[in-house]
């Protein structure tokens, strides 16, 4: 389903659905924040990531997109304004930890979240941390790995892979975890044009909201055309 297609289909809803999709499941508010003994990166940022929608986050390098993504995820604590997800706010770890098992993070290096011996090792990682047990996680690799096409590389050695293939299973290591929002740092990153197809057909085909950070124009017309500027340490929706 394409991004115009999911927009239609949520107005059609009925009142008592889009009254569901009126709560963010991610805001910022007023957000600001300095590196010490350094000029601010945000100052007043806000913005707001709906049920369903599909943003980008887009900026010159160094305006803090990366920092913006921190943020949203507790790995760094803003200076000033409030960060809410899911109707409640997030202020200590306690608060960011219940988020994150809602929220996936494709990392930008797809090394730095596989480490594993094998595929299926690192897809059931996250499931096991969530209690499931042995079994259960088994079914989760087997039924997410089907889903995206993946099946052939379950008993892959992780670091034989290549880039494009690393970046697939990344994917699937987050989505084992079924988040309701998924989060996609430069997602197209040492892919080939197979892959790179691929990941849009995937993409495509998943129900979560997305954030998007990508350098592609392309890649952010299929996915993500909306979303919010970066730029003079404020956002500003396009």
């Amino acid at each position: 389903m394409s991004p115009t297609e999911r927009q239609t289909e949520q107005a059609d809803m009925p009142a008592t659905s889009s009254s569901l999709l009126r709560t963010p499941l991610i805001e910022l508010t007023d957000l600001s924040f300095a590196y010490p003994g350094l000029e601010p990166v945000l100052e007043g940022a806000s913005m707001r990531l709906m049920p369903g929608e599909r943003l980008s986050l887009v900026g010159p390098n160094g305006a803090g997109k990366s920092t913006l993504l921190k943020i949203i995820m507790g790995l760094l604590a803003p200076t000033g304004g409030t960060i809410t997800a899911f109707g409640k706010p997030c202020v200590v770890e306690a608060d960011f930890h219940d988020m994150r098992r809602r929220v996936g993070l494709v990392f930008q290096d797809a090394d730095d979240q596989l480490f594993c011996p094998t595929v299926a090792e690192d897809v059931a990682f996250g499931p096991l941390n969530l209690g499931k047990s042995k079994h259960e996680a088994l079914a989760i690799v087997d039924r997410v790995l089907t889903r995206l096409g993946l099946t052939h590389l379950r008993d892959r050695v992780t670091h034989k892979l290549s880039g494009g293939e690393k970046r697939l299973v990344t994917l699937a290591t987050v989505l084992a975890m079924e988040p309701e929002v998924l989060i996609l740092d430069e997602p197209t990153n040492a892919l080939d044009p197979s892959n790179y197809a691929r990941l849009i057909e995937i993409l495509n085909g998943l129900d979560q909201a997305i954030l998007l950070v990508s350098h592609d124009p392309d890649f952010r017309a299929e996915i993500a055309p909306r979303g919010y500027r970066l730029a003079g340490r404020a956002l500003t929706r396009f």
